[in-house]
């Protein structure tokens, strides 16, 4: 009897000392502007506002410290400046985990144990999506977020939407196929640091490659991805249909807690828009 009650104190003091562990995080953006599905993606105007400019000024809500990582000046220059803006333009990754893997080596980032990677396609993130994919990290070394799928939705066919497979508290697997069953997988994840720094390392496998999913590679090489359940009622924003679609949804929204365009970003808004237009007239 003895000795199993100094088995549960281990345990709640190793428990104890692993949530201890991960008590400083910070959120980070990785935003591509290069994208092939809607060009200049993150800055793309969402009723005037830059999407990346949604982004984050939804993530401070959450009172973490908030980075933007992206390949391109453009992308800096539509955020305010009290923002952090790391710029890569030269190393080709494959996808934002390993853009956010890739800052780990910078001083900045070394009081920090955790990290949110809210993607720069969810201009409709919330506060408890990140703190559920936060506290999750207390049990798991990754984690994300999912919401309920109707059934018969046309996103069950969008591969566009990805669809989580899940077993409790754990991540089964997740496709972009039609499954007829399963939940909307949302772009956000936790990472321990302990965790995040081995990602650049793992085995890249053929699913990983097919799917164009980078939460495979965790699964595929042996990590338990812990899933949250919350509230979505928003868009995320692939292509210039999902644009339209969130213009119609937020259509009686207020812009209150949006801060007034700058006049740098709205110059640099006006060049994007006749951009875009000429590529999407062109294609």
């Amino acid at each position: 009897m003895q000795h199993i009650i100094k088995s549960v104190e281990q345990q709640a003091r190793n428990l104890r000392d692993e949530m201890a562990n991960i008590n400083k995080g910070a959120i980070l953006i990785p935003a591509r502007y290069s994208s092939e599905r809607l060009p200049g993606k993150p800055c793309f105007p969402l009723d005037g506002v830059p999407m990346i400019k949604r982004i984050v000024t939804a993530c401070k809500q959450s009172d973490l410290p908030v980075f933007v990582l992206t390949d391109s000046k453009e992308v800096a220059n539509a955020i305010n400046k009290n923002t952090t803006v790391i710029i890569d333009e030269q190393t080709k990754f494959r996808n934002g985990t390993e853009r956010c893997a890739s800052i780990l080596d910078n001083d900045v980032f070394n009081k920090y144990d955790y990290f949110i990677n809210v993607q720069g396609d969810m201009p409709d993130v919330t506060v408890e999506m990140i703190h559920s994919c936060r506290d999750m990290l207390h049990q798991w070394d990754v984690s994300t977020a999912y919401t309920d799928l109707k059934d018969f939705s046309k996103e069950r066919t969008d591969p566009n939407t990805v669809k989580l497979v899940r077993s409790n508290g754990d991540m089964l697997w997740c496709g972009r196929g039609f499954t007829g069953y399963g939940d909307w997988h949302l772009g956000i994840y936790g990472y321990r640091r302990s965790a995040l720094e081995k990602y650049m390392d793992l085995t890249v496998y053929t699913e990983e490659i097919v799917e164009s999913l980078e939460q495979l590679r965790w699964i595929k090489n042996g990590y338990s991805v812990g899933c949250t359940e919350v509230e979505f009622d928003g868009v995320e924003i692939n292509n210039i249909e999902d644009v339209n679609k969130w213009e119609v949804r937020h259509a009686a929204l207020s812009d209150k807690d949006i801060d007034e365009i700058d006049s740098e970003s709205r110059a640099v808004f006006m060049e994007f828009e006749a951009d875009w237009a000429r590529h999407y007239n062109n294609k």
